[in-house]
């Protein structure tokens, strides 16, 4: 391939919104192993959050998508493909990136869990600044009293 070809690839990967209006592949062979990668994207998305036994299977499939996404770049910066093959890749890398886009903006914990974690942090924070404001933080303060 030609180096403004391939530079031309590069530039359609990096550009900003490479993702609107492209599909996720729906099969794409990932480390070895062919994935229905639309239809796992879908399975997890119609949930709307990861729920804690699912959490490893998404976050090893997040690394797994990134692997693949680099070591396709890699084959077109390193000049090892055709100019055919090389679109190829680019359309597979940026079908990654959507679905890569769409894995992140998943909540990746149980929605109760969240609120009691940040019911708990609330209220520490509230005591911490009444001892403050009572004088009673160990010492740390001044007491109101002379």
């Amino acid at each position: 391939m030609k180096e403004f070809e391939r530079k031309q690839l590069l530039e359609r990967v990096n550009r900003e919104g490479a993702t609107v209006g492209t599909q996720i592949p729906d099969r794409i062979e990932v480390q070895g192993e062919e994935i229905d990668l639309r239809e796992f994207v879908f399975e997890i998305k119609r949930r709307d959050t990861i729920p804690s036994g699912e959490r490893e299977r998404v976050d090893q499939a997040k690394r797994n998508l990134r692997r693949e996404r680099l070591e396709r770049l890699q084959r077109i910066e390193d000049n090892e493909v055709s100019y055919d093959e090389g679109r190829r890749l680019v359309e597979d890398i940026v079908g990654i990136d959507r679905a890569l886009n769409a894995l992140e903006q998943l909540r990746p914990v149980d929605l109760e869990q969240e609120e009691t974690l940040q019911n708990a942090a609330d209220q520490k924070r509230w005591m911490n600044f009444l001892k403050k404001a009572l004088g009673r933080d160990g010492g740390k303060g001044k007491r109101g009293g002379r």
